[in-house]
């Protein structure tokens, strides 16, 4: 099986690590690479859906803190499966895959594909 190919990135860096890296910090970095690159699709694809995947699990954190008790228990199992969710996008990325995670991967392709 053949790696999937990844147009260049304008940072310099490879595409596959910079797709990483845009995970790496949630929004800090997925909103400094979507500033940064110029040219990859793939990049900005990544860092679109790493902001909105980040901001979106702090609003639900935040939500969910606010409510007494089965809140607190949703956080609680909620916590593990957002580090195993960041996890899962950092290697998707950096093995080339262009995936998208239910709803906010649609938003972000589509914005992506207009930037």
């Amino acid at each position: 099986m053949s790696e999937p190919y990844v147009p260049k990135s304008s940072t310099g860096l490879d595409p596959k690590l910079v797709g990483l890296l845009c995970y790496l910090l949630g929004f800090v970095t997925g909103i400094l690479f979507l500033a940064i690159e110029k040219d990859s699709k793939f990049v900005k694809f990544h860092a679109l859906q790493s902001t909105l995947l980040s901001l979106s699990l702090i609003v639900i954190h935040s939500v969910l803190g606010f409510i007494p008790i089965i809140g607190w228990l949703l956080g609680l199992i909620l916590g593990p499966l957002t580090l195993i969710l960041w996890f899962a996008c950092m290697l998707l990325a950096v093995q080339g895959r262009f995936f998208k995670l239910p709803l906010i991967g649609d938003l972000a392709e589509r914005q992506a594909g207009k930037l």
